[in-house]
């Protein structure tokens, strides 16, 4: 087992889904259960079927200096950069620390392959790209990273995490590791991810889209409702007293495994989760009874659904909550991490455990930890669960200020 690590200091973070923009109308989304997903209206094709699309983003423009790295991936993270003062706060952390000692890890699954998608519909005559689509940093997935960096205007390391559903959860290790190593003196994390032709049907070729809105943990669920979401928070080391200003969250543990059980399924019984959890714990120095609150994977697939309910069942006692929030978002692939870490820090704060939206009747699979309906609770360490396909899993550990 992994010795325990320092915490570390979130001191600023945001997201932006289909429920809401900002932290504050997510909370006000997940306080009122006013899910965000839509009939599709989005792919080149008919495909019935419900996404958590972010309205706007096709009149969204950037700023001129940005204009030749114009993506909806990117229209996309500078939306969500724009949210609760984040730019502002990540300048003056640039500004503060020197642009070449900020770290800059982001999480994605498709990147600007939509771009691409685009690019391959406007060929011309000779099969070629149309000149405004010969853009080397568009079409490649570090796409994100070079964007935001611009952006930002940062010079430190910059590294783009493509791991499927876990990708901007496991940002928060690789920043973690950084830190820890003193290779830089704060990092922005975060993750990025749109919908498109290629998320849709590559989806609904393995028959995980459900043509209605997703239920997590439902004893008759019917696949997942996709989304996309843009996230981003900034980590720094706390004081060597241990103190930080009070309400500030702190990442207190990371796991991270691979079990390569399946390209797109879990283990069965949860091996690779179960190790990823266990080393979170380790590294958070708790014990699974200590966990007030845990956002789950929970896509509402058949197969990591049983899983992972089966796994927090024998593992943790029943005054824990846990729930799925993605009846609220849709599956937002490589930003899930980011958009379930930035809902799990609300829920400390607010002391809102959020249920599982449009769930009606639980698996008998499920323990009584898995919840349906909200409940104002003293929540003080939370977990989240991310799970990518290949088995590439990561848990997430959080605590309030206070409870480090």
């Amino acid at each position: 087992m992994p010795d325990r690590i320092a915490p570390l200091a979130i001191t600023a973070y945001t997201a932006t889904c289909a429920a809401g923009r900002g932290s504050g109308a997510i909370a006000r989304a997940l306080e009122t259960r006013s899910g965000g997903l839509t009939a599709n209206s989005l792919s080149t094709q008919p495909l019935a079927c419900k996404i958590g699309r972010v309205d706007g983003l096709e009149d969204l423009r950037l700023p001129d200096a940005l204009a030749s790295l114009d993506s909806r991936n990117h229209r996309l993270a500078w939306l969500g950069l724009d949210q609760d003062g984040f730019r502002e706060r990540a300048l003056a952390l640039r500004e503060r620390h020197g642009a070449s000692r900020v770290a800059l890890v982001l999480g994605t699954s498709t990147s600007s392959i939509g771009e691409t998608e685009r690019a391959y519909r406007e060929l011309d005559a000779d099969g070629h790209f149309p000149a405004a689509q010969r853009r080397a940093s568009i079409h490649q997935p570090h796409a994100l990273g070079l964007f935001v960096a611009h952006a930002l205007g940062l010079a430190g390391p910059s590294l783009t995490i493509a791991t499927a559903c876990s990708s901007s959860a496991k940002v928060f290790a690789s920043a973690a590791r950084m830190l820890h190593l003193g290779l830089v003196d704060a990092a922005i994390v975060g993750g990025v991810d749109t919908l498109c032709d290629s998320v849709l049907f590559g989806f609904n070729s393995l028959q995980l889209v459900s043509d209605e809105e997703c239920r997590p943990f439902d004893a008759n669920r019917r696949g997942l409702s996709l989304g996309e979401a843009a996230g981003f928070a900034i980590l720094e080391r706390t004081p060597q007293s241990g103190k930080v200003e009070k309400g500030t969250p702190l990442l207190i543990g990371y796991g991270e495994s691979s079990d390569a059980h399946h390209m797109s399924a879990p283990h069965p019984q949860g091996l690779g989760a179960e190790r990823a959890l266990d080393d979170a714990l380790a590294r958070a120095g708790i014990r699974a009874s200590q966990v007030d609150y845990i956002n789950l994977h929970g896509t509402a697939s058949l197969h990591n659904d049983a899983m992972e309910a089966a796994l927090i069942a024998r593992r943790f006692p029943a005054t824990t909550r846990a729930s799925s929030t993605k009846g609220w978002s849709g599956h937002t692939l490589g930003a899930a991490g980011i958009l379930e870490t930035a809902i799990s820090l609300i829920a400390l704060e607010r002391g809102l455990a959020p249920g599982t939206l449009n769930t009606r009747e639980l698996d008998p699979v499920c323990g009584p930890q898995l919840r349906t309906d909200n409940a104002e609770a003293d929540l003080r360490i939370a977990l989240s669960n991310s799970f990518g396909f290949g088995g590439n899993n990561c848990c997430l550990a959080f605590a309030r200020g206070d409870e480090a």
